[in-house]
């Protein structure tokens, strides 16, 4: 790996020592203290029925002879607590040993250290000949086998604005040109910064409402302090991250995102030394809507969560307590496996997680990609080819030219280089979001299903050795050729996994109870096509055992007799609107109907809202030539409430029908426009097929003179003309 200039993430240390409020840090001060000790512990929904939670979680403290410095409440009965044990210097294996001893405690883990997956080299981008740019979104197969064709994909989709991606990472540069804020011509929104060690999070405090990134630098003392940790530049591993994700396309200015649309959610949970479970597993929580205790709930829940970070070992079990709280509402996780050459890592190891692991250009894993049975598929991940100057394939991005605090906004290159699978991990989050765009319906399993339907065979290289079950060997921290059991179902395409989202999905409603010899009733009712389709015909057949026959074979419900012995097994098959289909097989026994296919596949294949934009007031008077009136525009349903105004379907106005400024502010015209009434509209920026509008009525500051037909002119009419005609007079008369 060092050929390539990469910083190998370390392994994963418990966090021993506890950094005290001050922002100073002082090494000698932490070692003359006694070791706080932080750890993850569920309680037993029985111990927190008898007494508040709170109060269970200082019993146990009694009861396992350790002292509570501080404890938090993660979820339910997730907690994480700051301990001194009673005897000097015991292990945290000790104590946990003892905590899950404990009757009351479900399970006990260290609050561990997790890193980001990649600490890369620096500025710059440039697409000119002889330079590579962003090879990994091209399809030039040739040359790039890796290479995901996001650009056939873009034909199809170029994402959603009703699709929210989670970020949880360093945070992010919200003044870079490439990114920016919703509302500010980017699709970033506020997020959240769940850090709660200060000086982890660098920036002066704790948690709170602001994600960007201060910087995580690490001096040389500050090294020697925190176990695991080196001396390091900044990173600005988080803005890289986001710029993979969704930075600003067809703007001219600088990288191309892989998705166009969809809202990037940056939550930082890595700082100095990289960041602690427990802030991790609370953001993910938030990320995906759920509520976490002392923190606003988000306005913008995810539907997909990329997280490039992670630690060696296995899965902890309150990650996969979190992550099965978070597929269970159909929000997908997207993992990167890891830099290590060997195992992959927690949390990409976890059961319903996407682990993405990093290839080459030419389609072999990167030397430094960690491998496995627990990996989804791979992806790009930057590789130099050459061990001296311009380094040709790398993933490149937004970033950060500060060494330490923020300096100027670029973007990597050839020479200020982005390699680790820190950026393969995005680049499948991204093509999952462009699935979900054209199939809102797909749930974390089916997403995940149909990235490695899609997903393309890896190359066989002649000269390169055939990469192993880590398991079973030492580090590969060598170019390999991969197999679908150590780098997943493939390589990812976008373009391949965007047609597989298309299809329909297949669903079965089966009965609670069935017995032997009574019908059995199998209802596809609830299968759905994808975005703008519709599903047409329905298929039962038996595809293994026998049956007496299908009862309504070509129909959304089917009838069937539960056998008398042998089970047997029908398929549904759904076709949509243009021929695409999709299976569900269903096993019929005399004493059940069981099937893997869900009951329902939703009602939401067009994840994109309908903006709604009001105006108010919704009418008003002005005088011409001196009348001004303030309108504003409420748009709800995006986070981008930006709107842009016009004036009888001009932009801006003009000087017949009125002119009308960016805040809102509507001039009257010189003159009474014909007709006299015209129309004001705020037109939505995130969609400007929306638009909401109000009627204004522009008069003459001064009354008409008479003639024909007017009508009577009423009394205070004629005394306001005759004391105007003595005023002049008068006037005159002096």
């Amino acid at each position: 790996m060092r050929s390539y200039g990469i910083l190998m993430c370390l392994s994963f240390a418990v966090l021993a020592n506890a950094f005290g409020a001050s922002s100073e840090f002082n090494p000698v001060q932490q070692q003359s203290t006694p070791a706080v000790q932080a750890v993850i512990v569920k309680l037993r929904a029985t111990e927190v029925a008898n007494a508040a939670a709170t109060t269970g979680v200082t019993r146990l403290a009694q009861r396992v002879q350790v002292t509570l410095r501080e404890s938090r409440q993660i979820a339910g009965f997730l907690h994480v607590m700051q301990v001194e044990p009673a005897v000097s210097g015991e292990s945290v294996a000790a104590t946990l040993a003892r905590l899950r001893a404990d009757p009351a405690v479900e399970y006990a883990e260290p609050d561990q250290r997790r890193y980001a997956h990649a600490a890369p080299n620096d500025p710059l981008y440039a697409v000119q000949p002889g330079q590579s740019g962003q090879w990994y979104l091209q399809n030039d197969f040739a040359t790039t086998p890796s290479a995901v064709d996001a650009v056939t994909a873009w034909a199809t989709t170029t994402g959603s604005s009703g699709i929210v991606i989670a970020e949880l990472d360093s945070g992010v540069r919200f003044d870079h040109p490439d990114l920016l804020r919703a509302g500010a011509g980017g699709r970033l929104l506020p997020g959240y910064d769940f850090i709660t060690d200060v000086f982890t999070a660098n920036d002066g405090n704790g948690r709170d409402a602001d994600a960007s990134d201060p910087g995580d630098w690490v001096t040389t003392a500050e090294a020697s302090s925190v176990s695991g940790c080196t001396a390091s530049d900044s990173s600005w591993h988080g803005t890289r991250v986001a710029g993979i994700l969704g930075a600003i396309t067809n703007n001219s200015i600088g990288v191309a995102g892989l998705t166009w649309s969809s809202w990037i959610l940056p939550v930082r949970v890595l700082g100095k030394c990289g960041g602690v479970d427990s802030d991790i597993l609370e953001a993910m929580l938030w990320a995906a809507g759920l509520p976490v205790a002392g923190i606003p709930n988000n306005p913008y829940p995810a539907q997909i969560e990329n997280l490039s970070l992670g630690a060696t070992g296995t899965c902890p079990t309150s990650y996969q307590d979190v992550i099965s709280q978070l597929t269970a509402k159909g929000v997908l996780v997207v993992a990167s496996a890891g830099n290590e050459g060997g195992p992959v890592e927690a949390p990409a190891n976890c059961g319903g997680v996407a682990g993405i692991a990093g290839l080459r250009h030419a389609g072999t894993k990167v030397g430094y990609s960690s491998l496995g049975p627990e990996v989804a598929l791979s992806a790009p991940a930057g590789n130099c080819v050459n061990s001296g100057g311009a380094c040709i394939y790398s993933i490149d991005t937004t970033y950060n030219t500060g060494t330490t605090i923020p300096a100027t906004n670029a973007y990597t290159d050839q020479f200020n280089t982005n390699l680790g699978t820190s950026f393969s991990a995005p680049i499948v989050s991204g093509i999952a979001a462009l699935m979900k765009a054209v199939n809102g319906n797909l749930n974390a399993s089916q997403l995940i299903a149909r990235l490695k339907e899609g997903a393309t065979v890896f190359p066989s290289v002649s000269t390169v050795p055939t990469c192993l079950n880590p398991a079973n060997t030492t580090l590969q921290n060598f170019e390999c050729n991969c197999t679908t059991q150590t780098c997943g179902a493939g390589m990812a395409n976008a373009a391949n996994a965007v047609t597989a989202a298309l299809r329909p999905i297949a669903a079965v409603a089966v009965p609670a109870s069935v017995a032997a010899g009574q019908s059995v009733v199998l209802q596809a009712g609830g299968s759905a096509a994808a975005c703008n389709h519709t599903v047409s015909t329905y298929s039962w057949t038996i595809v293994s055992g026998s049956s007496p026959g299908i009862s309504g074979a070509n129909t959304a419900t089917a009838t069937v007799t539960a056998p008398i012995s042998a089970p047997y097994t029908v398929r549904l098959t759904v076709t949509d609107d243009v021929g695409r289909q999709d299976t569900a097989d269903v096993v019929v026994s005399p004493t059940a109907a069981t099937t893997t296919a869900p009951a329902t596949a939703g009602t939401n294949a067009c994840l994109a809202v309908t903006v709604t934009v009001s105006v108010s007031p919704s009418s008003a008077s002005v005088l011409a030539g001196t009348g001004t009136q303030t309108f504003s525009a409420t748009v709800i349903n995006t986070p981008n409430t930006a709107v842009t105004w016009q004036v009888n379907n001009v932009t801006g106005g003009n000087t017949t029908v009125g002119t009308i400024s960016s805040t809102g502010v509507y001039t009257a015209p010189a003159g009474v426009p014909s007709p006299a009434t015209v129309t004001v509209t705020a037109v939505s920026v995130a969609d400007n097929s929306r638009t909401g509008s109000a009627q204004v009525t522009v008069t003459s500051p001064t009354p008409p003179s008479g003639g024909g037909g007017g009508g009577a002119i009423d009394v205070l009419t004629l005394l306001a003309g005759a004391l105007l005609v003595a005023r002049r007079i008068t006037r005159r008369g002096t």
